[in-house]
Order: structure tokens, then C-alpha cells, then sequence
């Protein structure tokens, strides 16, 4: 460990785990942390604008915002976390890095780097020195052009997004990217639900879930499946109290007890702050890590024994259910309790459940899409809701909950380097160009291009690819290799630290800041985790005037590359900085279900883009009907001695931004290298809480990885399970450690050994 951390660690504290989420303690968090970093002003104007109507969306998780009534707060601790974070009145300016050499910077912690403040003009660094000094705008985008006009091929070029970037960027992110000549265009979506746009592309024909916030409301029967709605998605539990109070039951299926799923505490109202919440879960299946596909198939051969079919709907809607009925009859009981680790009564109590409700929604999040099985597992979830036509009918459906604000709308607007030929076909006459068709990179690949040489650019858009990336040295080792690393970025993170032989670090506005661009007042748009797309604007002063947009940079950069490049598209990358309407009348004629989109998107509140599935129970796959599907059942095993880990995030951090070193929930507080392991573990290991353990991942490469001086938390956890947080942990996944067919990281599934200190 380094010397940062060592100090951080060394006031690590353990108490008991909480039992419910929120209440007046998330309420005075939120409020002393907003009022330090931004003070009362910029507090209240901030955070009374947080996902209202006429303000700015939250940077933070993709849960939709309610379409009628508001509160005056609608938000949660985590995104008044993100706002305080972005608004923040510490800056890192050119001082500061005459201050610091990288080499300083990148033995602190990852806590350390973005406390130090809002990143404000734009800095170089040149042929590998240890310092970043400021540039001029417009020779940034010279440096830009020069390296992609030199590259032997543009794909050479990587265009990495995050969920952070606005539709209006991601669009012209993606034309410019195509008109330059590459589908390179990995996206943070590649590293969390890339396996759920596979699993239900194949399975209903489009990549989303097919419910809305009302469906929620109306349900009978909630799953949650691998998802901690307390410190993931806060504003969920809003949700899940209200479905309560409408008689809903709630099945959640994790391996950790999280207090977001037990109770809880709404701030918003007297019961909440007097600690007289909601409770939650019904029933709570403490699952194996990686037994959902068993689990699943389970429930569906249990509702197939007792009849439980919506036959009309699967004569009328679906093909392939006598070869998946068959499939699933003769189900091995044993492999399934091998798999789940549950006793077979729990399933069939989780199964009366499932037959007894007449309006089921399924949620989920990355403890199922971060699996080597986890496409199949989500095309499992699917076959249990056609057979019970849980499919386009209020109350009912499936319920990706993507974590970053604007995944889901970044995808939408073409970021993907798998892109169908119909939108290249439409991008490709609206601007006057023919865009390739050669699959691109996706976050994995786009690491191996970079580290076998085959890549030389690299352009991120928002996050911190570095530290959200597997394989972390490997990771860090490709960056490093680059002829230039590009980083459009609010705040100091690892990735500009890891940086090429030139680097450059553009600062941008954030979600809260006012869009001045033009001289006009510019508003952007996003979508959420249910495709309802509405307008957001900042109001608050920028950190800096030397800030720009998203969208002014990357056109900025697209015109200084391709302005004057004989054969280069006539595209008006001037016209589209100036004005964002512009872009908006581009994305209505290309994007399918956008059209009038800027009419559209000046309605309150927004509009909710067309779903076949949900709408009229149609479905556009190739069989032009849904589709049941076949997995083999496969029982995970693991070495003696060996554990398997999944990363997670604690509450005080969202994605790879560590807002500070308390996990409330789980009672950890001023530190994160702790690991979660059962009492049978420990004693089994000849160990004991408090502990300290270097862990070592083992995979086919037989190469080593190590985390290392990890404290051991005795925790409710199932044996043979451990957790730890990442992005401390992402070294220990393999870069080529994948998920069958979506290529996301198995960060869940990390087969490891504990090496005392």
C-alpha cells in the first residue's frame, strides 16, 4: 500500500450493520456535506433544482423521477452526495500541478485525488513529463487533430463515454468517431448491464426494461435480484414504499443482508424520521454468489409442476417453449442446491410467491450481469415472465436498474461498437457520409488494442476508465502506452494520471453549472433506467470561466480533425456547438422513436420512447415473437481453501467516486480495505475478525494478482462468499475474465485465496 492509504486505513473503525436504510441520519449527512463543500447559496440553489422540472437531472443513478407529484426534495443522500462533490468550491488549477508532479500524485488514494477540488482550465502534459502545465483551448484541439490525422488507421482511435455524458454529446461523440472512420466506441454500459442488452435483445428484441415507475406502484409481487437499491439507487425505495403500502410483496434474492432491503426509514416523511419506516423484503434469499441461473430455473420448473402458465400468451406471443418446458422438467434438484445454497423449501416458498401474483416486476443490477453465465441467467428471468405473461400488462415486467445517469441514453443515441446497420444506415444519409461497418472495440478489447500496440489514441468522455476497468495494472500499463490520452472530466481522478506520452486533461461543466454556450441558455437532455427522456439544466455559476461544455469540446476537437481532411463529411460542428437545438433536429431524423425531439423534450416532463414489448406485446426479433430460451445448468465450483469474492460499492461512493471512507449501512467507517466474510469461513481458515489478509485471485493464466492488507469483517454472508470494495479489488479481475457473449467483467465471480500480512 502506499503511504495515502496507510494513513486512511490506519483510522479504520467496525460497528454493527444497520437494519434499515435512510431516516433523519441520511438527512443531516446530506445537508452538513452540502453545506460544507458548497455553502448555503449554492446549497439551496442546487439541491432545490435536483430533479425538478425545470432543473438539472442528477449526475448520480438513472432511477426515474416521479411524473406527478415532486417534492421539494427530490433527491437521495447519494445524489446530494454528487451534487456537493461536483459543486464543490476547492479547484485544481495550473498551480496546483506546478505543485505536484504525477509521479506525487499517483501514490494517493483515489478518496484523495477528487477532494482536492473542480478541475478548471484545460492542461497538457508533453513526451512524457512529470507534469501537466496549461494549454489554450485551441491548441488542445490542435494536439488532438495532430495525433488522429498521423494514426496509420483510424482504428487506432478509442472513444471511451461514460453515463455521464449528455444525449446531445453522445450523438455527436458517436458522428464524429464515425465520420472520422471507426466504430471504436466502448462505453461504461460495457463494465455493468452489457449483459442485460444482450440477454433481452435475443429474448424480446429490444436491450430495456419494459416498465415505468406506475408499473412499480401497481405491483403485486417485487424481485430484486443481485441489487442494493439503499447505497445503489436510494430513490428506489421511495418506490418499493409506495408498492408496500399498496399491498405488494417483496422477494429479495443477494447474498449480503443489506439494510436497503430490509426497511426503510422515508426522510421525506414523520414516520421515516422517527425511525418508524417501511419494512421491505417478505421474504429474503441469502443466494450463493452466482446461483440466480439455478435459482431461476428452479421457480420456472416449480410453476410448470403446478400449472402456473399464461397459455394465451404463450400460444399468441412466444416460440421455443416446449423444447425450454422440457428442458426444465428435468431439472437436477441437487445441482440447484448445490448452485443457491438454499434449502429446497426456500424455493418453493419463493415459488407460491411467484404463483399467487397476478403482476410481477423483476428488478436486477450487477451482482446478475457481472457473472461468466449472466445472459443466461437474464434470458432465465425472461422465461419465467412469459410464462406467466408478465410482459406488457400494467403492474408487471422487467426491471434493469442501470446504475450511471445516462447509460441507457448514451446507447441510445449510437454509442456502441455494435452498432445495426439500420441507425449507421440512417446517420450515414442524414450527414452525407457512408459510416464503417466493422464491428469496433468494446472496454475490454479497447484495453488489449491499447496494449498490444494496435491502438494509440485514447478519448475518454467523462468517468475514470482507469479505476472502473478490470485487470487494473494491465489496465493502467495500456494507458500508459499511448502516443495520447484524452480526458474530459469535471474532477482529478486516476485516469489522468495514468496517462499517455501526451496527455491532455479538458475540463468541463457539470450537470449543476449553467450552459452559457453561444451566448444562448443551453439545455441537454437524458434518459432514464425506464426510457422516459427530458430536458436538464444547470443554474449554478460555473467553477470556471475557462470552462466548456461536453458538446463545445468534442466539437471543438471534430472540427479541428476532419475541417479541413480531404473526403471528411460536411458536417456543421460550429453550428452544433452554438446551439444544441441543432443537434436535437439531427437526433429526431436519425434516432427511432425521436422524432420532434426537441418539441418533445419542451413538454413537462419529458416523453417516454416507444417499447414494442411494453406497449403492444410485440416484439422485434428475427422470430418476430419472444423467445424462450435453453441453458444448460451449470454448478460453479471452487478449489478447497478458496473463496470466491464480488466487488462492491460501499455507501459513501457512487461507481469509482469514493465521496468518503464510511460504509453507514454495513458499519465500516474511515476506511475501505475490509473484506466481508462468514463466521464458518473464518473459522474454518484458522482466522478471526479483524485480521489482516493480502488477497490473491487464481484464474487459467495462472498469473497472480494481489490486493493487498485487507482487514477481515465478520459478516452475514454465505459460506464460500466474500465481498470487498472495489475499485481497491479491480486487480484482482482478469481483463480476459468475461461474460459469455456480453464480454462484461465477472466481477462478481473472483476465485481468491487470503495470505495473512
Amino acid at each position: 500500500m502506499n503511504a495515502r492509504v496507510d494513513v486512511e486505513e490506519s483510522r479504520l473503525r467496525v460497528g454493527r450493520p444497520a437494519t434499515h436504510a435512510a431516516g433523519l441520519k441520511a438527512v443531516r449527512v446530506s445537508m452538513a456535506r452540502a453545506l460544507r463543500q458548497m455553502g448555503p447559496v449554492k446549497s439551496a440553489r442546487n439541491l432545490l433544482t435536483l430533479n425538478q422540472v425545470d432543473g438539472f437531472d442528477c449526475m448520480s443513478c438513472a432511477w426515474p423521477d416521479p411524473t406527478d407529484h415532486r417534492h421539494t426534495a427530490e433527491f437521495c443522500e447519494n445524489g446530494a452526495k454528487a451534487v456537493s462533490w461536483e459543486g464543490q468550491r476547492a479547484s485544481v488549477d495550473a498551480a496546483f500541478f506546478a505543485a505536484h508532479q504525477i509521479s506525487e500524485l499517483v501514490r494517493q488514494s483515489d478518496h484523495w485525488l477528487e477532494k482536492q477540488g473542480r478541475l478548471t482550465e484545460p492542461m497538457v502534459r508533453r513526451g512524457g513529463a512529470d507534469h501537466y502545465e496549461p494549454i489554450t483551448w485551441d491548441a488542445a484541439f490542435a494536439l488532438v487533430a495532430e495525433h488522429l490525422q498521423a494514426l496509420d488507421s483510424p482504428d487506432e482511435a478509442l472513444f471511451y463515454t461514460s453515463g455521464r455524458a449528455s444525449n446531445e454529446a453522445a450523438f455527436v461523440y458517436q458522428l464524429f468517431a464515425r465520420a472520422f472512420g471507426t466504430n471504436n466506441l466502448p462505453d461504461c454500459s460495457n463494465m455493468c448491464h452489457e449483459s442485460t442488452s444482450v440477454g433481452l435483445a435475443r429474448t424480446i428484441g429490444i436491450g430495456k426494461g419494459s416498465v415505468s415507475l406506475q408499473d412499480i406502484h401497481e405491483a403485486d409481487l417485487i424481485v430484486i435480484s443481485g441489487q442494493n437499491p439503499g447505497t445503489n439507487h436510494p430513490r428506489m425505495l421511495s418506490a418499493l414504499e409506495i408498492a408496500k403500502q399498496n399491498g405488494a410483496k417483496i422477494l429479495a434474492i443477494n447474498p449480503l443482508h443489506e439494510a436497503g432491503l430490509l426497511r426503510f426509514d422515508n426522510p421525506q416523511k414523520p414516520t421515516g424520521l422517527a425511525g418508524r419506516g417501511t419494512g421491505l423484503a417478505d421474504r429474503y434469499l441469502q443466494i450463493r454468489s452466482n446461483g440466480d441461473l439455478a435459482l431461476w430455473q428452479a421457480i420456472g420448473h416449480l410453476l410448470l409442476e403446478r400449472g402456473t402458465v399464461d397459455r394465451d400468451f404463450v400460444a399468441r406471443h412466444t416460440v421455443g417453449f416446449d423444447a425450454w418446458a422440457a428442458h426444465i422438467r428435468d431439472l437436477d434438484r441437487e445441482a440447484v442446491l448445490a448452485a443457491t445454497g438454499l434449502e429446497w423449501a426456500e424455493i418453493e416458498a419463493a415459488a407460491e410467491l411467484f404463483a399467487t401474483s397476478t403482476k410481477i416486476v423483476n428488478c436486477w443490477a450487477m451482482g446478475i450481469t457481472q457473472h461468466r453465465n449472466a445472459v443466461a441467467t437474464i434470458c432465465e428471468f425472461v422465461n419465467v415472465a412469459l410464462l406467466q405473461g408478465m410482459i406488457g400488462k400494467p403492474g408487471a415486467g422487467l426491471c434493469p436498474v442501470r446504475g450511471h445517469s445516462n447509460v441507457q441514453g448514451d446507447r441510445t443515441m449510437g454509442i456502441w461498437e455494435r452498432s445495426p446497420d439500420s441507425f449507421l444506415d440512417a446517420l450515414g444519409a442524414e450527414f452525407g457520409f457512408e459510416p464503417p461497418r466493422e464491428h469496433g472495440h468494446d472496454a475490454a478489447a479497447a484495453v488489449r488494442a491499447l496494449r498490444d500496440g494496435r491502438a494509440k489514441v485514447f478519448i475518454g468522455l467523462g468517468g475514470n476508465f482507469a479505476a472502473a476497468m478490470s485487470d487494473t495494472h494491465v489496465t493502467e500499463a495500456a494507458l500508459r502506452s499511448a502516443a495520447l490520452t484524452v480526458q474530459i472530466s469535471t474532477k482529478l481522478n486516476r485516469s489522468h494520471l495514468t496517462a499517455g506520452h501526451d496527455a491532455l486533461i479538458l475540463p468541463t461543466l457539470g450537470r449543476t453549472e449553467q450552459d452559457r454556450t453561444g451566448g444562448l441558455v443551453q439545455r441537454v437532455t437524458v434518459e432514464d433506467s425506464m426510457s422516459a427522456v427530458h430536458a436538464s439544466r444547470g443554474r449554478s455559476e460555473p467553477a470556471s470561466p475557462h470552462l466548456r461544455s461536453e458538446v463545445d469540446i468534442l466539437c471543438g476537437i471534430a472540427g479541428a480533425t476532419l475541417g479541413e481532411r480531404p473526403g471528411s463529411p460536411a458536417i456543421p460542428w460550429a453550428e452544433f456547438a452554438v446551439d444544441y437545438s441543432r443537434i436535437r433536429e439531427r437526433i429526431g431524423r436519425v434516432v427511432p422513436g425521436c422524432e420532434a425531439y426537441d418539441e418533445k423534450i419542451s413538454r413537462r416532463g419529458g416523453f417516454t420512447l416507444p417499447h414494442p414489448p411494453r406497449d403492444t406485446r410485440t416484439f422485434p426479433t428475427p422470430e418476430g415473437k419472444a423467445v424462450f430460451t435453453v441453458s444448460p445448468l451449470e454448478v460453479a465450483t471452487v478449489p478447497e481453501g478458496r473463496l470466491v469474492l464480488q466487488t462492491i460499492r460501499s455507501h459513501d461512493q457512487f461507481n469509482t467516486t469514493v465521496y468518503g471512507l464510511d460504509d453507514r449501512y454495513r458499519g465500516i467507517h474511515s476506511g475501505r480495505r475490509v473484506v466481508f466474510i462468514s463466521p464458518q469461513d473464518l473459522a474454518e481458515l484458522g482466522c478471526a475478525d479483524g485480521d489482516h489478509v493480502h488477497l490473491v485471485s487464481e484464474w487459467e493464466d495462472g498469473i497472480e494478482r494481489r490486493a493487498e492488507n485487507f482487514r477481515l469483517v465478520s459478516y452475514d454472508t454465505p459460506k464460500g462468499c466474500v465481498a470487498a470494495y472495489y475499485p481497491e479489488t479491480n486487480p484482482l479481475v482478469p481483463l480476459d475474465s468475461q461474460a459469455l457473449e456480453s464480454g462484461t467483467p465477472t466481477s462478481k465471480w473472483v476465485v481468491v485465496r487470503l495470505e495473512r500480512v
